[in-house]
């Protein structure tokens, strides 16, 4: 799981796991968030009072089970949602469902990111092609302004994943889970400078050599 890999090889493998292999999309969303999860309880974080920072795409959907994972386990979550829940995709609108449930607090207050212990970026994943603007540049402001530390799922909310450059602002993050594989971006100097500390989560998407090699 050594490589680095760019936007189009990341986003051509995760389909291949999901259209060709079979494994469905909300399967690779619950292993992305139990192993930021995971990472979350070993690093030396204050889970006194936990915010996912998340919009309505699929790095949306894994903050959101993120949140789930800390609420059953009794730490007190809230989440921060970005965007229009009517126009989320399949695998988070059934993750906000989920959330619903277990009475999860949904908030668009700034100020719970002010005085968070921890922050959770589920914002923008790889996909990002433009600039960041509007609320979403507010929210990743105000994650940067914060006290607490910040844990961002797979890249940093506003760095491009091939160049490590920032689109407008970018979150500043103290650790990353990245999935499957590193991204070339946060090899960069700046990219490394908002990705802090990098964990590689195997979520069992791989490269397709990897994969033709194992039949």
């Amino acid at each position: 799981m050594s490589k680095a890999i760019t936007i189009a090889e990341a986003q051509r493998y995760d389909a291949h796991a999901t259209n060709v292999i079979g494994i469905p999309a909300m399967v690779l969303m619950e292993r992305a968030a139990l192993a930021t999860f995971n990472n979350l309880l070993n690093d030396d974080f204050d889970l006194d009072r936990v915010v996912i920072v998340a919009a309505t795409g699929n790095n949306g959907g894994d903050g959101i089970a993120v949140a789930r994972l800390l609420k059953i386990r009794g730490i007190d979550v809230t989440i921060y949602l970005l965007g229009d829940p009517e126009n989320a995709t399949p695998q988070t609108s059934q993750q906000l469902k989920i959330a619903n449930y277990y009475n999860i607090p949904i908030t668009t207050d700034l100020n719970q990111i002010v005085n968070a212990t921890l922050i959770v970026d589920a914002i923008f994943g790889v996909g990002l092609t433009r600039d960041v603007t509007g609320n979403f540049a507010d929210a990743i402001n105000a994650i940067n302004a914060a006290d607490a530390k910040t844990v961002a799922i797979d890249v940093p909310s506003g760095i491009n994943a091939d160049t490590g450059a920032v689109m407008g602002v970018a979150v500043v993050a103290d650790s990353t889970t990245t999935m499957a594989y590193n991204k070339i971006g946060l090899l960069t100097t700046v990219g490394k400078q908002h990705a802090g500390t990098i964990h590689v989560a195997d979520i069992g998407i791989y490269a397709q050599d990897r994969v033709e090699h194992a039949r």
